[in-house]
C-alpha cells in the first residue's frame, strides 16, 4: 500500500518561490504516476501537475506552465517547484498517486489517483 506525506508549504510573498515535497512509501510506488492537485477555499480540487512513473514525462495545467515544475527522484520523492507565486496560488496542495497505465487524459483527472496525502497549505500574501 502506498502512503504519501507532503511537506514544504508555508507563507510566501507574491513573486516568491516554494518547493513542495511528497515522500512516498510502499513496494509498488516506483510504478505509480504521481500528481499534484490543489484546492482553494470554496473551489473544487484542480489539477496542477503530474509525472509518469519513469519521471521523464511531465504534465501541467495550462495556466501554470512555465511557473510550476514537477520532478521525482529514485528515492520515491516527488517535488513541485513553484516560482513567481501569486495570491491566486493560495490553496491546500495535495500529492497523489495512481497505478499505471494512464491514458493521456487520465493524468488530469483526480479520479485516476487512488492514494492521497494529507495536504500542505500554501499561502501567497504580502
Amino acid at each position: 500500500q502506498v502512503q504519501l506525506v507532503e511537506s514544504g508549504g508555508g507563507l510566501v510573498q507574491p513573486g516568491g518561490s516554494l518547493r513542495l515535497s511528497c515522500a512516498a512509501s510502499g513496494r509498488t510506488v516506483s510504478s505509480y504516476v504521481m500528481g499534484w492537485f490543489r484546492q482553494a477555499p470554496g473551489k473544487d480540487r484542480e489539477f496542477v501537475a503530474a509525472i509518469n512513473s519513469g519521471g521523464a514525462l511531465p504534465y501541467y495545467a495550462d495556466s501554470l506552465k512555465g511557473r510550476f515544475f514537477i520532478s521525482r527522484d529514485t528515492a520515491h520523492t516527488t517535488y513541485l517547484q513553484m516560482n513567481y507565486l501569486e495570491p491566486e496560488d493560495t490553496a491546500v496542495y495535495y500529492c497523489s498517486a495512481g497505478p499505471q497505465p494512464f491514458s493521456r487524459a487520465s493524468y488530469y483527472e483526480p479520479t485516476s489517483y487512488d492514494t492521497w496525502g494529507q495536504g500542505t497549505q500554501v499561502t501567497v500574501s504580502s
